[in-house]
Order: C-alpha cells, then structure tokens, then sequence
C-alpha cells in the first residue's frame, strides 16, 4: 500500500500543473472519482481543514490523504511523492542562475517576472471572488490592503491576520457552516495536542531568531514562520518569503521575482519555492544543504497542523465562532496578496509599455481557462527573448 501511494503522488507531484487550486481538482478526480480512496463527504471535510489552516492547501489535503490510507508512513511518502519533482526543478534553477548572463538571459529572468505579475494578478482575482464575496470582507480586505501599503516591520502581518480573525467574528456571522464528521486516523486527541504544542514550539523558536544575518539557524526559522503564518497557501506566501529574504538582504529582488516566476512553471507545490530560495541565501552551508532546511522548515508547520487537526476537527467544526473567524482571516489574506501585487510584484515585473501589454496579453490567456499556465510561461518568456533579439545589444 505505501509504495502505491508513493507512486501516485509522484504522479501527481510531476503531472499537477497550474497552482493550488488546480491540485485541489487533481486530487478529487484521482482520489474521489478514480481510486474511491476518499468519500465525496471526506474529501469535503480535508479540504474545509486545508482551506482553514495556515500552510500549503494542496500539500496539506495530499499528506492527510496519505495518513488515512497508509498511517504516518503513506502521510511521509505522499509528501515526499508530491514534493520532490518540483523541488528538485527549482533547486537545479538555483544551481544554474548565477551563470545565466547576458542579454537573452536577462530577457528570460525578466520573463519570468512577467509571469509571477500574471499569475498572482490571476490568483488575486479568484481570491477576490471566493473569498470577498460581500460587503463586510471587502472591508476587512481593504483594511489589510491599506495597512500593508503603509509600511512597518514584518509581523504586522500577523496583527493583519488575527485582526481579521476577531473582525470576522463580527462581521462574517452568516458564513455557512463547516463540513463535519469524523475522520478515522490510527491516533487520538493526546497526540493532537502534543503536535500542537510542537507546532507552537517551533513558532516560538522561528520568531525568536528572525532578522539579522544569514545562517542555517535563520533560514530555519524563517521559513517555519512563513510556513507557520500564510493562511492561504500559494501565492499568498510571497509577502512572507519576501519580507524573510530580499527585505533583510539575503536575496536580490530580482532573484526572488524570477523564482518566483520559475515556480509558476513547475509541477507540484508553489512553497517548492524554498528549496529555490534555500540554496541561494549565503547561510555558509552547501546550497543542498540549505535548499533542504528551507524545504522542511517552510512545510513542516502545515503538516503539524494537519495532523493534529484530524482528530478534533469534528468537534470543531460544530463551534459556532470557526466560520466566522476564518473567513475574516482569508478577507485578511486577500488584502495581504493585494498589497504584495500592488507594493512588489507589478513593480518588478512592468516596466513600460511592452511589459504591460505582454502582462494582459498573458492574464487574458490564463483567464479564458482554455490554455493551460505552462503555456502562458512559455509565451510571456518567450515574447520577452524575441523583443530582446529584435534590439539588438545592448
């Protein structure tokens, strides 16, 4: 049994194109549909724990698809299955960055900004329409928009969120019910709350070393609060992973944008992004060592949450205060991906009037829902090497 769910998230990892919530799709036909591994009413209940929780959805829903079918084993090798094929892509795109020079060069990691412009204006707009579908969350959104513009240390952004959590409870009261049930795992409610309290060990310990030089100690802690912290997965870890890495000045934000965007081009899960990131932050370490540290640090704090979650979830999704507050927290997210769009992305990646037509170009693409986002990467890279060789040198 382990090593058929090892080979189908593998599958999966090196075949999932498209982001978050195209995984969400993938796994419900191949789990739901096809393998009749989960029930139309499981699968709904992993997916209201995944969408509540911080962390990486798709990645989080996968590894407890695997601790049902297979116990703490098939919850590791779904993990690793699903993970490794992207991890590997962008690690070798680390490998290769310092000796992409040149005019063509520049033209295609200028490409790949393009990309990352076009992919979370596209997520953003999605966001916006699942999660702020009313007047009170467009509150909180613009809220967290406007605070986010205005500048300020890093964990503002936890204040946005829990901000939004409690504003929830107020202004969300008629949020629909969560899906309910129990979900049979081989372990109970003391193991629950001792992950849980793993899990608040590790915050406490990332937030005690963020800041100051790079090291192995501060790549760790890094990405166990960006991992800790980004409700929303996707493209929502891009304000923490910026603010952990190009605003201390481990990484340029050229560099970051351009993984950013490489990541759009890969199978598999956007937080793969660390092992990119890991290997090129100068921490002293080996850039595999530091790729590996970045990758377990960034996913570790979800899949904690994960697994103690399962137990208790029937009983908390009975609450009446968990919709309310958790859909404030995702209005939040939308202000917090709005503000990172607005503040680094569309800056970096639009810089005249070609960017910007190739930018709609590519968002009308993506958009129609008729061609697939690794076409829109080659498309948008591509237009940006051919108007490069119509310049001529530089």
């Amino acid at each position: 049994m382990s090593s058929g769910i090892f080979t189908t998230f593998l599958r999966l990892g090196l075949t999932s194109f498209g982001g978050p919530i195209a995984h969400l799709g993938y796994f419900r036909e191949e789990f739901v549909v096809r393998r009749g591994w989960l029930s139309e009413a499981t699968f709904a209940q992993l997916l209201a724990i995944a969408q509540a929780l911080p962390g990486p959805a798709s990645s989080q829903l996968g590894f407890a698809v695997g601790l049902l079918r297979g116990g703490w084993a098939g919850g590791l090798l779904a993990f690793i299955g699903f993970t490794l094929p992207s991890a590997l892509l962008l690690f070798g795109l680390a490998l290769l960055a310092p000796r992409l020079e040149g005019p063509m060069a520049l033209a295609v990691l200028h490409g790949l900004k393009g990309v990352a412009v076009v992919v979370v204006a596209h997520g953003l707009a999605g966001m916006i329409r699942s999660l702020v579908p009313d007047l009170p969350r467009a509150l909180l959104a613009g809220l967290a928009l406007v605070v986010m513009l205005a500048g300020g240390p890093a964990w503002r952004q936890l204040v946005v969120i829990l901000a939004g959590a409690i504003l929830g409870l107020w202004l969300c009261r008629r949020v629909p019910r969560l899906p309910a049930g129990e979900l049979a795992v081989g372990y109970g409610r003391r193991m629950a709350w001792l992950l849980l309290a793993v899990f608040a060990l590790g915050l406490v310990l990332a937030l005690s070393v963020a800041g100051g030089p790079a090291s192995a100690v501060a790549l760790a802690g890094a990405f166990y609060e960006a991992g800790a912290l980004v409700f929303g997965g996707g493209h929502v870890v891009l304000p923490l992973l910026e603010q952990s890495t190009v605003a201390t000045g481990w990484v340029g934000e050229q560099d970051f944008l351009a993984g950013y965007g490489a990541a759009q081009a890969v199978p598999g899960p956007m937080f793969a992004l660390a092992a990119y990131l890991g290997a090129i932050v100068p921490t002293g370490q080996a850039p595999l060592a530091g790729a590996t540290i970045a990758l377990l640090a960034i996913f570790l704090p979800g899949l904690l949450l994960m697994a103690a979650l399962l137990p208790l979830w029937s009983g908390l999704a009975r609450r009446s205060w968990a919709p309310p507050a958790i859909a404030g927290i995702n209005a939040a997210v939308v202000g917090l991906l709005a503000a990172a769009f607005l503040g680094i992305v569309l800056p970096a990646g639009v810089h005249g009037g070609a960017d910007a037509a190739l930018a709609v170009l590519g968002l009308a693409l993506l958009a129609s829902g008729r061609v697939n986002v690794l076409w829109v990467v080659a498309a948008l890279v591509g237009s940006h090497v051919v108007l490069q060789f119509l310049a001529g040198p530089a």
